[in-house]
């Protein structure tokens, strides 16, 4: 049984979160009021269809949404700030220090023709507060605690000496972001990180792949990470050793993630908390234990009955009945009412409030509530 991370302290907080796509069809609905939190120190999966929305709202957090993107409300919460309504630069230097991407596919997103070490290196020396005495002072202690080979530790002491004496020279620091760049692959337990700094994408398999692309989002420590289906592409065995890294690190940096993904195998496996999407809309958040024990949302429990069982070897596979709406003209009050079982009258006119129904278990259904007159 997980420890409960009810009383934990909210880090991102999104709040009626709405937006569209302008199509030469028409505009896509693609999330309507989307509320989600995220809590310090937890990995909160985010689950549903494909095209319900998942991925769209983690590029909104991260500012990374296409040109014909148009947000129509809501705010994006981080340590106070509204992500949403940062300027361009601002938001960018978010990116860098504050919130971490981790895609699908890594090598659409490592640079070919670049080495792994001077792509992390470019990160620290982007960011203008890596060469600030303090974070310098943190970093090297974060040096301290892995265990580097003797060169590093002569790097270290060198940097250190040259901090107490208030003069470090272009040359030192880059030194030092090439330490700290190998303790950040040797943390993500990349084979011989010192090798490793001085290949290139393409001579990695896809898993050493993926733990660099991990590596990249570590560097700068962020309080939030966006992890999009990570695992997805990699085989079983590598798969399992990812999501029992991505565990082990959220413990180790004390950071948050949004692991966005359609597995509820993964989400059983890692979760902490889970929130199922469909068409824009989130309609259940709990826990995990919780929701997989007792799933109150009707799509919910349709997600579930889906997944082949052992125990129900020989019998027909169940389906969800029904079609994903199209977004360009969805359905009129809860977007699930159609395909929707335990559909009363209501559900077609009005859309139903995410309530809690029980401690830390949130259902958006009139079945239970779900209005908030």
């Amino acid at each position: 049984m997980r420890e409960s991370s009810h009383n934990q302290k909210v880090v991102l907080s999104i709040r009626d979160l709405k937006f569209s796509f302008h199509t030469y069809a028409g505009d896509v609905k693609a999330l309507d009021g989307v509320g989600l939190s995220v809590r310090n120190g937890e990995i909160l999966g985010l689950v549903g269809e494909s095209g319900c929305g998942k991925s769209v709202t983690s590029l909104t957090v991260a500012g990374l949404l296409p040109h014909n993107a148009e947000i129509l409300s809501g705010e994006a919460i981080l340590d106070g700030v509204d992500l949403l309504k940062m300027k361009r630069s601002e938001m960018r230097l978010a990116r860098l220090r504050d919130i971490a991407m981790v895609f699908q596919d890594p090598m659409t997103y490592l640079n070919p023709v670049l080495t792994v070490g001077s792509q992390i290196t470019e990160i620290l020396v982007d960011d203008a507060k890596l060469f600030s005495r303090p974070l310098i002072q943190q970093k090297l202690v974060d040096l301290r605690q892995s265990q580097g080979n003797e060169a590093e530790d002569r790097n270290i002491k060198r940097l250190e000496s040259q901090l107490n004496d208030g003069k470090i020279s272009k040359h030192e620091l880059n030194l030092f972001a090439k330490s700290y760049a190998i303790s950040v692959l040797r943390l993500v337990k990349l084979p011989e990180p010192e090798r490793v700094f001085k290949m290139y994408p393409f001579e990695l398999s896809g898993g050493m792949r993926q733990r660099a692309m991990i590596a990249m989002a570590l560097v700068r420590r962020p309080k939030v990470i966006l992890a999009d289906e990570i695992s997805t592409a990699l085989d079983v065995t590598v798969q399992a050793q990812i999501l029992k890294l991505l565990q082990e690190l959220k413990e180790k940096i004390d950071t948050s993630v949004i692991l966005i993904t359609h597995d509820l195998a993964v989400v059983a496996e890692v979760c902490d908390r889970v929130a199922v999407m469909y068409a824009g809309n989130i309609v259940e958040v709990a826990e995990v234990d919780e929701l997989f024990r007792n799933p109150l949302h009707p799509y919910t429990r349709a997600l579930l009955e889906s997944i082949p069982s052992p125990s129900a070897a020989g019998q027909e596979l169940k389906s969800i009945k029904g079609s994903v709406p199209d977004l360009i003209h969805p359905p009129s009050g809860c977007r699930f009412n159609p395909r929707c079982p335990a559909k009363l009258d209501q559900c077609s006119k009005q859309k139903p409030e995410l309530v809690e129904v029980k401690p830390a278990h949130f259902v958006s259904c009139f079945n239970y509530g779900g209005s908030s007159t």
